[in-house]
Formats: structure tokens, sequence, C-alpha cells
């Protein structure tokens, strides 16, 4: 039985009226990406964490776009429970009733429905733009390669960076920075580091929002999603990897971690599908080590970092505020942000971050948070160059929270170039 007509007729009015704009809206530098590709035929795919601005994004485009007569329809309303893949054709009929034939459709969080792919290729074929969104990055990347191949473009959403937040302060155009506008940086870097990016908890500072998205997630990306038949292991697994940020895991440790006090999980390959559901919710992601022979890099231990630092943060167990660990996620995420594959490297020293674009190291980056004593120099230095060598690269970058200059270090008669940079000006280098 499909829906009645009546009901989608309410909810699409209900929706519109909903939909109001947000009273402190903070721009995104992926509006003028979004802005160009709006004049493209291809269907336009925005994924990325709950709450992340996916939906704000879309009512963005829809403002600059159209005249607010348009196809909008959100699948995360309750009374959309029963809505089926023969729904989507009463649908698009109820919209025509309303506001005639436009030539926009905007499906937020989309991924609910069954067969949604097969409804967005037939309008796509018959002409129409259109705007997806998505909180799920398997089931997006099984359905639109399967389905919908050559016909999209992806655009990965994550939460505010640290670019965004800042701009209203200092324009993002500009590079050279008084000392007034230093001192404003370095604060907005401190603020940034305690809220994080989540775009309602930037604007409202509640812990409890942040709870709620982590609920959220938990129960409907995941143990929903996946029938997960033992919520209280994957609860632990994620408390464990929290408490884990920025270090290495490997499955036989989560396996020990989650079976200390009795065999709760039998397998690592248990380990390894529930780890696969929590990447696939984007709350969070495992870095491979770097290593030419893929078999070796598939079984080394990985890293785990969190698509927000201040969200890792309450959820798992810290003995102290470690500022260090904070600031490598921060990175991490800003390189995911900014589009590259990233990996760490492990040899007989260690780097943080091999930075790839297709075939090629484009570079290697150590992150901390000073380099005042003698032996963190040492340790992020030689970490650094051994990865400059196996990469054939003459140029290193080392992220801190304050320092800036360039050195020149000499190995062996061989020569390095060190740029030390601090994160506050690195973040908001967004054409890097």
């Amino acid at each position: 039985m499909t829906i009645s007509p009546d009901l989608l007729k309410r909810i699409i009015l209900d929706q519109k009226n909903g939909s109001s704009w947000p009273k402190n809206y903070m721009h995104r530098t992926v509006e003028t990406t979004l802005n160009r590709l709006s004049l493209n035929e291809e269907i336009i795919v925005l994924s990325g964490i709950r709450r992340c601005g996916k939906s704000v994004l879309l009512e963005h485009i829809r403002r600059v776009s159209t005249n607010g007569n348009n196809y909008y329809f959100n699948f995360e309303d309750e009374r959309l429970v029963n809505f089926g893949a023969e729904d989507f054709e009463v649908l698009h009929q109820t919209f025509v009733s309303l506001y005639g034939v436009q030539k926009n459709f905007y499906l937020d969080e989309i991924q609910n429905i069954p067969s949604w792919e097969l409804f967005v290729r037939r309008m796509y074929n018959t002409g129409y733009k259109i705007y997806i969104t998505g909180s799920n990055a398997n089931l997006f990347s099984e359905e639109l390669g399967t389905r919908l191949t050559g016909r999209y473009i992806s655009l990965h959403i994550y939460p505010i960076s640290f670019a965004e937040f800042s701009q209203y302060d200092i324009p993002l155009k500009q590079v050279d920075f008084n000392t007034i506008e230093i001192g404003t940086l370095k604060q907005l870097y401190s603020n940034y580091l305690e809220w994080g990016g989540i775009p309602a908890y930037l604007m409202n500072h509640d812990m409890e929002y942040l709870h709620s998205l982590y609920e959220s997630i938990l129960y409907r990306d995941i143990i929903t999603r996946y029938k997960v038949g033992n919520p209280e292991a994957i609860k632990k697994l994620l408390f464990y990897l929290a408490s884990h940020c920025g270090k290495e895991v490997t499955l036989s440790k989560l396996l020990g971690m989650i079976n200390n006090n009795g065999k709760i999980i039998k397998s690592t390959t248990t380990i390894s599908d529930y780890c696969s559901y929590i990447e696939n919710s984007l709350m969070c992601f495992f870095v491979n080590r770097y290593d030419d022979n893929i078999k070796a890099q598939q079984q080394a231990p990985k890293k785990i970092y969190f698509v927000d630092h201040v969200l890792a943060k309450i959820l798992g167990f810290r003995t102290s505020e470690d500022r260090g660990r904070t600031l490598e996620n921060i990175v991490f995420i800003e390189l995911k942000r900014r589009g590259y594959d990233i990996f760490y490297y492990s040899g007989a020293k260690e780097c943080d971050f091999i930075v790839r674009e297709g075939y090629q190291t484009q570079q290697v980056i150590q992150a901390c948070i000073e380099l005042y004593d003698p032996s963190t120099k040492a340790r992020e230095l030689s970490g650094l160059i051994e990865a400059m060598d196996t990469f054939s690269l003459s140029e290193g970058l080392i992220i801190t929270e304050n320092e800036e200059r360039d050195e020149s270090v000499v190995v062996h008669g061989k020569k390095y170039h060190i740029i030390i940079q601090p994160i506050w000006k690195w973040l908001r280098n967004i054409d890097n």
C-alpha cells in the first residue's frame, strides 16, 4: 500500500514551513564549488556525519538557485516509516500538483529509502538537476557505484573548519598579519580547540547536544542499520577508540579490550565488521600505515581519528588534556577536507602523515605542540627526515601550536628544508 498523497502533501508543506535559515549562518568554503556545480547536469551528492551542516548547505543551494517553489523533501520524517520505492512516483506527482513542473530535486537523507537510486536515475534521465544528502559512506558508495556511475559528483561535507570559523574576524584571503591579528587568531584557535566544528555546538556550547548527536549516530546509523545484536560491545569499542584517538590500534587489541571482563565477542572478524560500521557512519577514520605491499599495509596497525576532536573528547577517557593528540586529529581532518589520501609512516622512526595525491606523495608532515625541548625536536626531525628520504622529498613540514620559521638541516652531508608553521596559520591556507 502506497503512502497517501494527502500525507505527502502535508509533509512537504510542513517541511517547507519548518525550514528556517540559521540566525548565525556560517558560510562554508564549499559553497563556491557548489555554485559552480549547479551549472552542470550531474547529480550532486553531499555526504557527511549527521548534523555537520549538509541540510543547511542544501537550503543555501535552494535559496540561491530557485524561487522557493521547488521539490525539497527530507526523508528523516518519522511519518515516512512505511515509505517504499513505489512511493517515489506518488511523491513526484504530489510535487507537480503543488508547484507545477520545476527543474530541481533536493532530497535530504535519502539513504533511508530502499532503491532510492533507481528513482534518482530516472529523474536524472528525464532532465532534472538533483541534489541529495546522506549520512552513510558504505550505502552511498555501493548504490552510487552500481546505479549512477558517471552521473554524479560527490562532495564530502565535514564539520566547520578553522578557516570557516575565523573568516569573520580576519578575511580568508589575508596571509600577512599584524600583532593584534596574530593574537586574535591564537585566541580563535583556542576557542576552536575547545568547541570543535559541529555547527550547533559552536552556537550553543551545550554538551548534551553532542551526547544526543552521538546517541543518534550510534542507534540510527550503526545499531539499527546493521542490526547489531550486541550494542554494549559496540559502545565499548567506540569508547576505546575515542580514548585512543591518534594512536595505533589492532583488531586483536580491540578484541582483548572488549573481552577483558568476559568473552563478549568471539573473533576479530566481528570487531572488523564493527569498525566498518563505525567508519561508515562517518564518525571516525582508520588510517593505514604506508607500505608498498598492499597486504602488509592492510595487516599493519591502524591509526584512529575522529571527524570532530571535541566529539572524540566527550566519548572517550583522557587522563590529561593532551593537546598534542588533539592537534594531530585537527590536522588529519583538515587534510581529509582538502581531498588527500593519508597514511602514517613507521620505519626505524615515525612520521605522522604521508600526504598523497594519486600515485604521488606530495608532502610529509609531523604534528606536535612545540619544538623547544631538544629531545622532542630531535624525535620529530628524525622521523620527518626518514620519511623525506623514503619518498625522495627535499622539504618537510612540522605543524606546531605557535612556532614559525624555516630551517635547513644537514644530515650525513644531505641538506633538508624544514618548514615549521603554527596550526592557526596552516589551517587557513585553504588553497594548499
